[in-house]
């Protein structure tokens, strides 16, 4: 999960819904300043949002790209079935899809953060045509980390059987134990992040939990992909093994790029350099 630092919206954004052919999708889309340079479609984690690029949306902005963050289906401030069929990777994928051509700008650049990636992955692999590039943020190819698949099924079992307060209580506790000594939580975030803890639906939350942890190594399809691949993380990362990080770079010839002293959101902790990094893929990908 990503933690805004703020909640302000950057200049020229605007919240929605974005209307598409598999319904509505609440968005931040953020007009570019200067000479327009492309469009990029941003896919947010397992328990996030689109809050969570805010930091990011102002600096791509400013380099001349319209940055759309987007809620899934039963995320936050979108509305989701309640069937488990609603939540499958495909389906997910096929929203990513209906979402970049609802734009209107032709293919646009694709980012998937944490869960985020394997959607984005999906899409980019059933509709190539409807994107200039795919960048994975601090996303596998392969299974998280032993400890964060863990992390995952006790979540899973824990909305299984308790009311959702309560996960949300024991998930706050967890949390501020990777804390620094004495830090709190603006009370505006914290409200925020209850109040989409709350929002999101718990198939949502269960559907992609599973997904996460029954996730096998992709690196194969990705080296098959017809468009342009970036591998990004923070040099601090601990979803995924940042040496299988790195060898699916490798492997796949991607665009590589290491983020010095961020962790699992270089989206959140170092928007600026991050921008800078992505800017430069997309210009090389024309």
């Amino acid at each position: 999960m990503s933690k805004p630092r703020s909640l302000e919206l950057p200049p020229r954004t605007r919240s929605y819904q974005l209307l598409t052919a598999r319904g509505g999708f609440a968005v931040l889309d953020t007009a570019p300043a200067g000479e327009v340079r492309g469009t990029v479609l941003l896919l947010p984690g397992y328990t996030g949002s689109k809050e969570d690029f805010l930091a990011l949306l102002g600096p791509l902005s400013d380099a001349g790209y319209r940055a759309v963050a987007v809620d899934g289906r039963g995320q936050h401030e979108t509305p989701g079935p309640r069937q488990r069929s609603a939540y499958s990777r495909r389906a997910l994928a096929l929203d990513a899809v209906a979402q970049a051509v609802a734009l209107g700008d032709g293919p646009v650049h694709l980012l998937g953060h944490s869960f985020g990636g394997l959607v984005a992955r999906s899409a980019a692999w059933l509709a190539p045509e409807a994107f200039r590039s795919l960048t994975l943020l601090s996303s596998g190819p392969g299974r998280v980390a032993r400890p964060q698949r863990v992390r995952v099924r006790m979540l899973r079992g824990a909305l299984a059987v308790l009311p959702k307060e309560r996960v949300w209580l024991a998930t706050r506790w967890l949390d501020s134990r990777g804390e620094a000594p004495g830090f709190t939580d603006p009370p505006e975030i914290v409200l925020f992040l209850r109040r989409r803890w709350m929002r999101t639906r718990v198939i949502q939350l269960s559907s992609a939990g599973r997904l996460l942890r029954r996730e096998r190594d992709g690196t194969a399809q990705l080296a098959r992909l017809t468009v342009p691949l970036h591998i990004a993380y923070g040099d601090g990362e601990m979803v995924w093994s940042v040496a299988e990080l790195a060898a699916a770079a490798r492997t796949t010839g991607a665009h590589h790029t290491v983020v010095v002293g961020a962790g699992h959101s270089p989206n959140v902790s170092h928007p600026q350099e991050l921008a800078d990094r992505l800017t430069a893929f997309w210009e090389r990908c024309g």
